[in-house]
């Protein structure tokens, strides 16, 4: 079968297209013919190795698993002899335990984590839910109408969700990202951009409910001075020192200021997507779609997510259906 194929860590050119055997289901397992995959933040990260706790799951030197991607839609081409609730020819999508796999004409995982498609989604916007769709409902659920919201990185891959379902939710949303991006944030909803090369958002004093951080880089002992007091700091990613540090002084931080500061926890989750799902399908959120690329060119795709470029999500289209 074809596959992306990653042996080091490395800028997109260390990816090439290859072929691999066919994968054979265990017992337990669902053989997925992919249709489509997407590009999150962790697979930049699982691409370059860095920040440090990428190499920790997918292994120091190299990757263990040759082919990136874990966001996947597709068609199931067998199943093993204990899967039940599924059968050949079902539509899944859903993300990949060790978000690994995906880029691949076949991959083989349990079924726990995907869920199905609905008939009013194309696979490729099938594809563009799970993980960030995961973040973003982690992010928001206590959002409130009215409430002052704040997402950095709010253009790429996982910010979009976070923004089209604080909006959905009534607040009032800061997006944080590049200039030129601008337009595209107030069409997904942000009531109010900041350009990160200009303006420090942490500068702002308690001004926000929720700030939900996708590129951290400042101290929690900073951050928390934009927030109202009860308001909450969630980093999702960013420099392994600064999770760290949030993780440790972040309780610290809550108790000498009112404020919740720390690292948002998001589990895979089945029920999750399907509620994000959900919103989906009745028009609440609509996914953005950045680009759309065939499999041959994953090195693009990459670069264009490793620089920043792209206004929501990149997904990589490996069959037709």
């Amino acid at each position: 079968m074809r596959a992306v194929i990653q042996d080091r860590y490395g800028h997109p050119d260390v990816l090439r297209l290859g072929e691999l055997p066919e994968p054979v289901p265990a017992d337990d397992e669902v053989l997925l013919r992919v249709r489509a995959v997407s590009l999150n933040g962790s697979d930049r990260e699982n691409l370059v190795g860095s920040p440090a706790y990428a190499r920790w799951s997918n292994g120091l030197r190299r990757p263990r698993h040759p082919v990136p991607g874990s966001d996947v839609a597709g068609i199931v081409a067998a199943v093993g002899s204990a899967v039940t609730e599924y059968v050949v020819g079902d539509e899944l999508f859903g993300e990949l335990a060790g978000y690994r796999g995906g880029l691949a004409d076949f991959v083989c995982t349990r079924p726990t984590l995907l869920a199905r498609k609905p008939g009013g989604l194309s696979f490729v916007e099938a594809s563009t839910i799970p993980q960030a769709g995961g973040i973003a409902r982690r992010a928001t659920v206590d959002v409130r109408p009215g409430d002052r919201v704040l997402v950095n990185g709010a253009g790429g891959a996982g910010g979009v969700f976070v923004v089209a379902l604080a909006k959905h939710a009534g607040a009032e949303v800061t997006a944080v990202d590049r200039a030129d991006k601008a337009d595209f944030l107030r069409e997904i909803g942000a009531t109010r951009t900041i350009d990160y090369a200009t303006k420090d958002w942490a500068d702002e004093r308690d001004t926000f409910d929720l700030i939900v951080d996708l590129v951290a880089h400042r101290s929690p002992f900073r951050v928390h001075r934009a927030l109202r007091r009860g308001g909450r700091y969630a980093v999702v990613g960013g420099l392994a020192r600064i999770l760290l540090g949030t993780a440790v002084a972040g309780p610290l931080v809550g108790r000498a200021t009112g404020k919740r500061v720390g690292v948002l926890v998001v589990p895979q989750s089945r029920s999750d997507l399907e509620a994000v799902t959900a919103l989906v399908a009745q028009g609440a959120v609509t996914p953005r779609i950045d680009q759309v690329y065939p499999l041959r060119d994953a090195p693009a795709a990459f670069a264009r997510l490793v620089a920043g470029e792209s206004r929501g999500k990149l997904v990589l289209e490996v069959g037709e259906g």
